[in-house]
């Protein structure tokens, strides 16, 4: 929780001095172009995304064996949002947390996890390759990921070369952390069995859907205020801003990719007032909305029941 308030206070005052540098007049007249309507299709469309994410969620425990109570599953699923300003959005580990009462082993849902952040990285990829050829100089930092998610997901499928590897190192460490490289070793080798065929055609169909939403409410919002930006632009400075923000590894991705999308949107002739102000709303009804809707799940008072495993 120190970290999420300190993410928040970092949050208030990087967007004050970014609203100040693009003019705290023109942003909000800027912003005044989004009304209550306009929020809602936002909110919505950042809804379908949260949803999508948790039916694949769902899919994958139930692949691994478990039965979750579908209330539980989701008020667990939408809490680990409240930590997702954390780096590399390592605080939705939260899950796990919330999951170990229910039955749920810590390999499964890191597994799971780990699934869903390979499964999230993919779609933005796949939705960042839409616009490449309109981008140039973005091309390496693609191909670089691209490259390094391939090798990857290639190395999750390993399984008697995680063994090998797993042997080495335990050899080489006390008991204790042998134990817990173990256990890593254990999550990756579930997570492997989760991003094989066909799942991984399902999980990535979902992500696209789910993350295109995002991206089409942007787009949405640089038409509200006025800005001559394709559907395809707007998907790939969506896309890429995100990416740029999930490699940074910084909390939530601030900062990068707010930088990111801002600058993409003046490249393309968006004066800096109206810029800012997109980058602003876009993050508030995505990011920041996934926060709260996370914190309100957290609350107390829902009692679950235990899980029966397939």
């Amino acid at each position: 929780m120190r970290g999420l308030t300190l993410s928040v206070v970092l949050a208030v005052v990087g967007y004050f001095l970014f609203t100040l540098w693009g003019g705290v007049n023109e942003v909000r007249e800027s912003l005044s172009h989004v009304g209550w309507l306009e929020l809602t299709w936002l909110l919505l469309l950042s809804l379908l995304n949260y949803l999508l994410r948790f039916v694949r969620w769902r899919t994958f425990l139930l692949r691994l064996g478990y039965q979750l109570p579908e209330a539980a599953n989701f008020r667990i699923y939408i809490s680990g949002f409240a930590l997702t300003t954390t780096p590399g959005k390592a605080g939705e580990a939260l899950r796990s947390v919330l999951l170990k009462p229910l039955g749920v082993a810590y390999p499964h849902s890191l597994a799971a996890l780990l699934a869903e952040r390979l499964g999230d990285l993919m779609a933005v990829l796949l939705l960042a390759c839409v616009g490449l050829y309109a981008y140039e100089p973005a091309r390496p930092v693609v191909a670089a990921v691209a490259m390094g998610f391939i090798l990857g997901l290639w190395l999750l499928q390993q399984h008697s070369l995680l063994g090998r590897f797993e042997s080495w190192l335990t050899q080489r460490f006390q008991q204790r952390l042998a134990h817990l490289i173990s256990g890593f070793i254990d999550t990756l080798r579930h997570s492997g069995g989760l991003l094989s065929l066909p799942l991984l055609g399902y999980s990535l169909g979902l992500g696209l859907i789910a993350w295109g939403a995002e991206g089409v409410a942007f787009y949405y919002l640089l038409q509200v205020m006025g800005a001559e930006i394709t559907l395809t632009m707007a998907l790939f400075i969506y896309a890429f801003a995100m990416l740029v923000g999930a490699i940074s590894f910084l909390p939530g991705g601030l900062g990068g990719a707010e930088v990111t999308m801002t600058g993409l949107l003046l490249i393309n002739g968006m004066e800096s007032a109206s810029a800012v102000a997109a980058t602003l709303v876009i993050r508030l009804t995505t990011l920041w909305f996934a926060v709260v809707l996370g914190m309100l799940a957290m609350l107390p008072g829902h009692r679950v029941s235990r899980p029966e495993r397939q």
